[in-house]
């Protein structure tokens, strides 16, 4: 199992040793398991967020014990991981986790353990911390910067109903849900289905496609068959791309819609033109190449890892960025009011409403938690992929010349209904 901490030079290049620091912070990262292709740049953006703010002094003064671990997108890598950060002496603050079988595996523990615990999984059911939706168990310490799976579905399901109407079609459009049959695709699933027949869709049966690369002619030929229009992709980029080009090598005329780990810049680059056109939702207010406020103190945490500054970070990095800094500012603010215990460290996140990061205006997107509702963000910006021609070249041209882009097409503001907490 590949350990690293602040120090490491390996795959994360994080910052300051470890041994220097004070305040324990636990960091799981699939660097090599079936989402790594989503979750390097994304713990990259953490691991250099939290270096960055040691190297500013820390937590009011106190350094953080960062050990990042590789765990493979592997569960039980991920239990173990989280029983020797918190049966020690020196417990973990917080947490950074990463997917969602994992989160939801360990979201009793941390609740037993009150253990705030930051997750790159946007699973809604982590995201009731009293339970009183019914539809999810209490999850008190579970946090996730970004729409849950299911508000970012249901965001584009109204987009979708929209570009119908727009396109002048008539009858009702077909959805079909595709991904894995697994925790993380299907989190999402049920709410999609739901809110695609409220709107007026004929739900198709869901297609399984496995969370790694292969050949996915027949799922594409059987959602051809079917008429779908509009089909929900729910694996990261890896899997995305080969059902992509197979789709397109078979000649389906589907709108495909990404979850927030299903497309990004290398995933265009990877797929080429099979990749132009499908839209899918960005956690942040601006991507690569951005002009805004925030983009400035951004580009510093990125020299704690790339000191030449030349290197292009797609939007998972951001996140990474984002979700790691309300986690430090959470804990600044316990630290001042009584202390770095696991439910104070949890009303931190609770004190600011439309709560941007210091320095992150215009990056990080207006996010609020309550209590009573850990949906910190409601507002789903929803992006196109455009591919104008060849991708052989290098990431960084290519979106320069403008072959590849990231182009806003709507951002949904959805109504906090409590209907639509838990699941």
């Amino acid at each position: 199992m590949l350990r690293l901490s602040l120090a490491s030079a390996a795959a994360l290049a994080l910052g300051l040793p470890a041994l220097a620091a004070e305040i324990p912070i636990g960091h799981l990262a699939d660097q090599s398991g079936a989402t790594s292709d989503v979750g390097v740049p994304y713990a990259q953006g953490v691991a250099d967020a939290l270096a960055y703010v040691n190297r500013k002094g820390g937590i009011k003064g106190e350094k953080m014990a960062v050990e990042s671990v590789d765990y493979g997108y592997q569960v039980p890598r991920a239990v173990a991981l989280y029983k020797k950060w918190t049966g020690g002496r020196d417990k973990v603050a917080a947490i950074q986790g990463w997917g969602t079988a994992d989160t939801e595996a360990l979201s009793a523990f941390v609740t037993k353990d009150e253990v705030p615990y930051i997750s790159g999984s946007y699973a809604a059911q982590v995201s009731d911390p009293t339970g009183a939706s019914g539809k999810a168990k209490a999850a008190p310490y579970n946090f996730f910067y970004g729409p849950s799976y299911s508000d970012a579905l249901r965001a584009m399901l109204l987009w979708a109903a929209d570009d119908w109407k727009a396109k002048g079609k008539t009858g009702k459009p077909k959805y079909v849900h595709m991904g894995g049959n697994h925790p993380y695709p299907n989190s999402p699933k049920e709410a999609g289905e739901a809110m695609a027949k409220d709107l007026g869709f004929e739900v198709l049966p869901a297609i399984v496609f496995a969370l790694a690369p292969g050949d996915y002619t027949a799922q594409c030929l059987t959602a051809k068959n079917a008429g779908a229009n509009y089909a929900y992709l729910g694996n990261t980029g890896g899997s995305n791309i080969s059902l992509l080009k197979s789709c397109k090598s078979v000649g389906t005329d589907i709108q495909f819609m990404g979850n927030v780990w299903g497309m990004d810049e290398n995933a265009a680059k990877a797929a080429g033109e099979a990749a132009n056109g499908v839209v899918f939702p960005v956690r942040t207010a601006a991507v690569s190449g951005s002009t805004a406020p925030g983009m400035a103190m951004a580009a510093e945490i990125s020299k704690v890892s790339d000191a030449a500054g030349t290197a292009y970070r797609p939007v998972h990095y951001y996140t990474g960025i984002c979700a790691a800094l309300y986690m430090t500012e959470a804990l600044a603010w316990a630290k001042d009011n009584g202390g770095l215990a696991g439910p104070n460290v949890r009303k931190g996140f609770y004190q600011k409403k439309d709560w941007v990061p210091a320095g992150m205006e215009g990056v990080c997107v207006p996010s609020t938690w309550s209590a009573t509702d850990h949906r910190g963000m409601m507002e789903v910006h929803i992006y196109r992929a455009k591919v104008s021609g060849p991708t052989d070249g290098a990431l960084p041209d290519l979106m320069k010349a403008g072959t590849i882009k990231l182009e806003p097409v709507k951002t949904v503001t959805l109504p906090r209904k409590a209907e639509w907490q838990g699941w």
